[in-house]
């Protein structure tokens, strides 16, 4: 028997995932220059929260 569910974690997990996936295959240097992006800013708020 299922529940309907007002969120479903699974579904949106892999809805991302193939968003994702349909943006990054076949384009690495999109992919790279992204996640070098996503390094930066996450080594700034590092750096913000150590300052507090």
């Amino acid at each position: 028997m299922k529940k309907s569910k007002k969120y479903d974690a699974v579904a949106e997990v892999r809805k991302i995932r193939e968003e994702l996936s349909l943006k990054y295959w076949g384009h690495t240097e999109l992919l790279l220059k992204d996640l070098k992006a996503v390094r930066e800013r996450y080594a700034q708020r590092l750096k913000t929260i150590e300052k507090h």
